[in-house]
């Protein structure tokens, strides 16, 4: 039961750091659509946004952290701290090289990117300009968060989750405070948004600098390629960075095709797609974030039975909290959107197209968070060959699905393939690993799963009863949405934990054990 408190109260630091991060996200989405709607203007800007928030993946948290964490997680337990302060220092300067010569050229080459990543916009002028000038405006972006990235591996390698979890807020209030500062007194008005990301990755790489100096880490300029420390994390990254850029890639194919569709679909999908992120980022990413270390320690000790418990109860855990939030979004998109976005620029229409692609996005919430806990498996056992080839498949899939679905269903049939993708990402992983590791405890996680689903239809059933017959279609937010939208969240929330107590989930239990915990030590 240690480790698997361990994962509970680590995902649940991580949880609540990142639940802060998207209340201030959703704060600045509320904003971002009632100042600007979603029309030409927020297009341009989301795609140019996608394009540094794509290198990020690539050469930032998700390569560099996976591939940094296991390496340097070996010399804190076997090796002197000079050495581990070495291999910080070397990591630090080759990273920065980099990405001061991929801003550089990201500046330099941002029409031919933008036509690779949305042709459409190029047959209208007004809008390639304007998402050109977004991209080389917030380019600069990707050096700060790169090395912001580094610094969460560090920090994740001494168990410390909390500060880089609460980074992105300082990237929500920079956008929120740029947004309405200048947006008014802005010729364009939309680039105050670009200044906000750019002040946000430079106030996160300097939230994370007091953190590193507290665990004593000598950090100096010492380019050394030679490093065998470094050697390791780029032979790692390099498979890692296909994998990401293949994962990655589904981003770019949905745009892609997206910038054929009538305008705003670009912003009906950007805006469901930060709805899926929260429990996302809440739950899922956190329970990630919390298993790596873990997994990467018990691997370098040769526990591979611990290490499959450890995975076991992830994937149990993370079926658990995302199966309800799956359910809740689809059941409540409507009032969900409503509440959130609809009022200024953000109309009636707005509010109904993106509640489409939500509903699609939803589907495959389990599927998203289950791949997000199997491939640090595959990381943990130094292996990122596997999600690599798994990952082009999906992505041929979402390629396949997307062409074919948006002619009926345009921008929903895009969230669709996303998410048949994703599912199709998922069986497949488990197969594999299946197949690296022996027995996972499937039928364990399977019914697990039976018991979730049945009391997330419970909770879905409840909720939706609730927040039937209000008033969704009229703009701004009322006490009386106010109240049937929170009544059926936490109604639903209630029903849902006593139906998994009566099924006798265990991971019902291990939640109530952290909390009976946290109110003995704090009464």
């Amino acid at each position: 039961m240690g480790e698997k408190r361990k994962i509970a109260k680590t995902a649940s630091v991580v949880g609540g750091a990142t639940l802060l991060s998207r209340i201030f996200g959703f704060v600045r989405d509320m904003i971002v659509a009632q100042l600007f709607g979603a029309g030409m203007a927020t297009d341009a800007f989301f795609v140019a946004f996608r394009i540094p928030n794509l290198l990020r993946r690539l050469v930032g948290e998700g390569s560099l952290t996976a591939s940094f964490i296991p390496v340097y997680s070996e010399y804190i337990s076997q090796k002197s701290k000079e050495e581990g302060d070495e291999l910080v220092s070397a990591s630090f300067s080759v990273l920065a090289i980099v990405l001061i010569l991929l801003t550089g050229l990201g500046v330099l080459f941002s029409p031919w990117i933008i036509k690779l990543m949305a042709y459409g916009f190029s047959l209208e002028p007004e809008k390639f300009k304007l998402t050109v000038l977004l991209t080389r405006l917030m380019f600069p972006y990707i050096f700060f968060i790169g090395l912001v990235a580094l610094a969460m591996g560090i920090l994740n390698s001494w168990k410390h989750f909390a500060a880089p979890a609460l980074a992105p807020v300082l990237l929500n209030l920079a956008i929120i405070a740029c947004a309405l500062l200048f947006s008014g007194i802005l010729k364009e008005p939309i680039l105050s948004l670009a200044f906000g990301v750019l002040l946000g990755g430079i106030v996160q790489l300097l939230f994370q600098i007091p953190f590193i100096r507290r665990k004593k880490i000598a950090v100096r300029f010492l380019f050394r390629l030679s490093h065998p420390g470094v050697k390791r994390i780029g032979l790692l990254m390099a498979p890692s960075v296909l994998g990401l850029g293949v994962t990655q890639l589904n981003v770019l194919v949905s745009t892609f095709l997206a910038s054929y569709l009538p305008e705003g679909s670009i912003s009906y999908l950007y805006y469901a797609d930060r709805l899926l992120e929260f429990p996302m980022g809440i739950f899922a990413i956190a329970i990630a974030t919390a298993i790596l270390p873990m997994m990467s320690e018990q691997t370098a000790k040769n526990d591979v039975q611990g290490m499959k418990e450890t995975l076991s109860f992830a994937m149990r855990l993370v079926f658990f909290v995302t199966l309800p939030a799956m359910v809740g979004l689809i059941v409540l998109r409507l009032p969900i959107i409503n509440l959130l976005f609809q009022r200024g620029a953000f109309n009636a229409h707005s509010a109904e197209m993106t509640a489409q692609a939500l509903l699609f996005y939803a589907l495959g919430l389990a599927a998203f968070a289950g791949v997000r806990i199997i491939v640090p498996a595959f990381y943990s056992l130094q292996d990122t060959k596997t999600p690599v080839k798994v990952a082009f498949l999906a992505l041929l899939a979402n390629a396949g699905f997307g062409a074919v679905l948006m002619i009926p269903l345009k921008h929903a049939g895009l969230a669709l393939a996303t998410s048949l993708a994703a599912g199709l990402n998922f069986v497949l992983l488990v197969i594999l690993l299946k197949k690296k590791l022996g027995r996972i405890g499937a039928q364990k996680i399977f019914h697990s799963f039976l018991k979730s689903l049945v009391a997330s239809v419970v909770m879905g059933a409840v909720a939706y009863l609730i927040c039937a017959g209000g008033p969704w279609h009229t703009s701004g937010a009322t006490l009386e949405k106010i109240a049937l939208l929170l009544g059926a969240v936490l109604i639903g929330m209630v029903g849902y934990g006593g139906v998994s107590y009566f099924l006798g989930g265990e991971e019902m239990y291990s939640v109530m054990e952290i909390v009976r915990k946290k109110i003995k030590n704090n009464p």
